[in-house]
């Protein structure tokens, strides 16, 4: 048996045509794994970000943990209300009218219930602009002597 030297070898070693296709198909297929990755991870956290923002809106709305309005205990009697707040979805039906320093008296509707409730628009929101038939969203408190007041008014 000879021993194989490196002098005793052919320069060029033999190689299979298809050495190189094997190794380049892998290097591709390595690729479109890490873009499909990429691609996935990119999605994800904008599933991640948006479900984040919609959390913390939630969780920020003053009126989530308000009951919604009674009104027919409202309208059998107030008195058992008074100094309680709650959430509303109003639609506004009539504007009464505004005393300066005191605020707007405006006739509203639930979206719940169509009989109508008058609410005391304080000065403190004046900048709001009621139209016949929007909709609003707000915190009411009954106050003494039946008179219901919207703490916060925001448009739906």
């Amino acid at each position: 048996m000879q021993a194989n030297h490196p002098s005793d070898q052919p320069e060029d070693p033999i190689l299979s045509p298809f050495s190189d296709t094997e190794g380049h198909s892998l290097r591709r297929e390595r690729r479109k794994g890490g873009a499909t990755w990429i691609a996935v991870g990119i999605l994800l956290a904008l599933v991640l970000v948006i479900g984040v923002f919609f959390l913390f809106r939630y969780l920020n709305d003053p009126l989530r943990t308000l009951e919604p309005f009674p009104v027919t205990k409202y309208l059998e009697s107030y008195k058992a209300l008074a100094g309680s707040k709650f959430r509303a979805n109003l639609r506004v039906e009539n504007d009464l009218g505004w005393k300066d320093g005191v605020g707007r008296l405006m006739v509203f509707t639930l979206r719940e219930d169509p009989r109508p409730i008058v609410v005391m628009i304080p000065p403190n929101l004046a900048q709001i602009y009621f139209t016949k038939g929007q909709s609003y969203e707000g915190e009411l408190e009954v106050k003494e002597g039946g008179l219901i007041y919207a703490n916060s008014c925001r448009k739906n």
